[in-house]
């Protein structure tokens, strides 16, 4: 049986950036309804800061990294829907991405299409297919219409920049917050209708003065802890509080009654995983995203590019809040 070398990204134990080191791995061929690819190009996600860290919990050695880009150089058994050569791009569990080769499963991996470069595919479809399933099947019971407010955190962020986009794209007024004015105003130029610094103002405060007092009819977060409570208050009865991440720290409990008492809401932690769980959904999904960006529509703001030596750099920049937009790691 073949095997290859590849440079791949591992920890050993979970803790801070400095556990990730380079390490030499040897890649055979692909099962079973696998795939090898070769990156091009490997996205970077807070996901992979709360796999690290140990939020979420996983078996050690680990390798890290959850989408990229690359050329598929081998397929195994049943897989009809790419070929040796194709350009392709993921979004996939299990992690491994941060690595110059590697076996993987090809039920979420699409084939990228030829207006789209590696860059562009490796810094987009986690967060792309995120914004697709929130903006498209996460919705309020009462739905969306062209006008609508919605509330968006860390609008400055990967999939802040995108989902601003796609939201003007569908008629949404998204309000959107950042940590300071220059992400505020990165926003701005994205697609949001309103911005709001969250360290110099009360952004439950300013939602209820854009939309009138009514309030939103779905918050989008990702940045949990920090913006949970104030969020449920910034929404309309029947409104929907869609969590979809925790940089700032887990969300504690919660009394369901209190959910009642602000206007019978309803509340949602989603995971993107559960909406790629078929090879069909995946499809579906990417289609959609790449018709987006192949459009126009949306543009993928790649802001920052680090050689994969300097991984630990940049973890450290991204839970410093010092990234905008996407990140890549280069091969």
């Amino acid at each position: 049986m073949s095997q290859f070398k590849s440079r791949a990204v591992r920890i050993n134990q979970h803790g801070g950036p400095e556990e990730m080191k380079i390490a030499e791995v040897m890649v055979g061929e692909p099962g079973p309804g696998e795939i090898r690819i070769r990156h091009k190009a490997c996205g970077l996600n807070f996901l992979d800061v709360y796999q690290r860290t140990g939020v979420y919990q996983l078996p050690m050695p680990l390798q890290l990294g959850m989408e990229a880009s690359g050329i598929v150089e081998a397929v195994g058994e049943g897989v009809t829907h790419l070929r040796v050569g194709d350009r392709a791009a993921y979004a996939s569990q299990p992690p491994g991405a941060y690595c110059e080769l590697r076996v993987m499963p090809a039920k979420c991996v699409c084939k990228l299409p030829d207006n789209i470069d590696f860059e562009t595919g490796a810094a987009m479809m986690l967060k792309g297919l995120t914004v697709q399933y929130l903006l498209n099947k996460t919705r309020p019971v009462e739905g969306l219409q062209p006008g609508d407010h919605i509330l968006f955190h860390a609008a400055a962020g990967g999939v802040g920049l995108i989902a601003c986009q796609w939201a003007r794209a569908l008629g949404l007024q998204l309000i959107g917050t950042a940590g300071s004015d220059a992400k505020c105003e990165l926003a701005r130029a994205n697609g949001a209708a309103h911005v709001i610094n969250y360290a110099t103002e009360d952004f439950q405060a300013r939602v209820k003065e854009i939309t009138g007092g009514k309030g939103v009819k779905v918050v989008y977060d990702s940045v949990g802890k920090d913006t949970w409570d104030k969020s449920l208050d910034c929404l309309r009865p029947f409104g929907l509080m869609a969590s979809f991440g925790n940089s700032s720290g887990v969300v504690p409990p919660f009394a369901p009654g209190s959910l009642a008492a602000k206007g019978s809401i309803y509340v949602t932690r989603q995971t993107l995983f559960t909406h790629i769980a078929t090879r069909e959904s995946t499809q579906a999904m990417a289609d959609d995203l790449f018709a987006m960006v192949g459009s126009g529509k949306v543009k993928i703001n790649i802001a920052q590019r680090y050689p994969l030596e300097q991984v630990q750099q940049a973890h450290r920049d991204l839970e410093a809040r010092k990234t905008t937009g996407s990140t890549i790691l280069t091969l």
